[in-house]
């Protein structure tokens, strides 16, 4: 079940309210969350009692980004064994929700895996269920860690690919405080950009169809106080040819074993135009959305989303009376079909480089991509 609370936006930082947070009131815990889906009109919160009520706020999008997925995930498994609810089925509910982020089922089975470790152990349960929130909590944490990393690694990549400073970069979707446990991935290393004199120009592609670019990323960048435009998906090319583009940075939803990128839909198409214009297209993501698992690109399974979300145009804040469907205002023929994939896929030809926490890959290769990963292993071991 989930409630709401709405919060003015005035004069805060997007950072004040947290994106997600565990809370312990007398009738029980719960996970609360900010519902991205009102941004960037209020800041209003979800609070989830269970965790159906968090796969819901999954699939709406009401919570969103490949690291934060991984988080909300392990926190669902949490909320699952403190209310006593059985944890393998929410598991199973929660991995499901999102089919092509890899962090969701990654942070799931981390938690399940704890909680099964201390069920096995102790056979108490209430034991069992704090051990699934600590490993929550550290997942947490080390996003945070890990988001830290990515902005200082990204942005020293950047420095070396363009030594002249005075960045101009366009990003795509929204990788920021928003998707993250600290700054997010791509936006942190235009963040950490900005605040080191070095960003000249963020350019924001609004993202269709559900426009997180226009209105995350800009309400970020804004609050940031960043120098940032705001652009139509389609209008890229142009900013490419007239040569106003020094590189490109976008996040991932996963990262299978050859290095080819699932992310935000409209990601493939700014590859190749990178690629045709030689500008540096980097992919920034913590190594937990590399999926050995998943051999090559054509293995990720891509979301397809409702048609009524291209069909249909839904303002934040204003619900339309008797608006069928998504409840917005048709702007395509009644009974057109739509084809609404969440994510598209770029081969690892197109990458320039993939930075993550633990290192950056360049050229993007199977074999670097493994190499990294047996370190990160080996670190996490350690």
């Amino acid at each position: 079940m989930a409630d709401q609370q709405a919060h003015s936006g005035e004069d805060s930082r997007p950072t004040e309210i947290p994106v997600l947070r565990w809370e312990e009131p007398p009738e029980g815990p719960v996970l609360v969350l900010l519902d991205q889906t009102r941004l960037p009109a209020e800041e209003v919160e979800l609070v989830c009692t269970d965790a159906s009520a968090l796969v819901e706020a999954i699939r709406s999008l009401a919570v969103r980004g490949a690291p934060l997925l991984g988080i909300a995930g392990a926190y669902g498994v949490a909320l699952a064994a403190a209310r006593g609810f059985d944890v393998d089925e929410a598991a199973a509910v929660l991995a499901g929700a999102r089919p092509t982020a890899v962090n969701l089922a990654v942070g799931v089975r981390r938690a399940q895996a704890a909680y099964r470790a201390e069920s096995a152990r102790s056979g108490d349960g209430p034991r069992a269920a704090r051990a699934a929130l600590t490993a929550a909590r550290q997942l947490h944490q080390e996003d945070a860690a890990a988001s830290a990393r990515m902005a200082e690694r990204g942005l020293a990549l950047l420095d070396e690919l363009l030594p002249a400073g005075g960045h101009r970069v366009l990003t795509h979707c929204n990788t920021g405080s928003l998707v993250s446990g600290g700054e997010g991935t791509a936006f942190a290393v235009a963040l950490a950009a900005h605040r080191a004199g070095r960003l000249r120009r963020l350019w924001v592609d609004e993202t269709r169809p559900l426009l997180q670019g226009a209105r995350l990323t800009a309400y970020e960048a804004a609050r940031s106080g960043m120098a940032y435009t705001l652009l139509t998906d389609n209008a890229a090319g142009s900013l490419f040819a007239a040569g106003e583009v020094d590189a490109v940075l976008i996040g991932a939803d996963r990262i299978a074993a050859d290095g080819s990128v699932a992310n935000k839909v409209g990601s493939y198409p700014l590859a190749v135009l990178a690629r045709y214009h030689h500008v540096p297209f980097i992919v920034v993501a913590p190594v937990t959305t590399v999926d050995p698992d998943t051999p090559d690109g054509a293995s990720i399974e891509v979301e397809q989303r409702p048609g009524h979300e291209v069909t249909e145009i839904v303002a934040p804040q204003a619900p339309v009376m008797g608006a069928e469907a998504g409840g917005g205002i048709p702007v395509a023929p009644l009974g057109t079909q739509a084809y609404n994939p969440a994510f598209d896929v770029t081969p690892p030809e197109l990458v320039t480089a993939i930075v993550t926490e633990e290192g950056t890959v360049s050229p993007v290769t199977a074999e670097a991509l493994a190499e990294l990963c047996a370190r990160s292993r080996q670190v996490s071991i350690g």
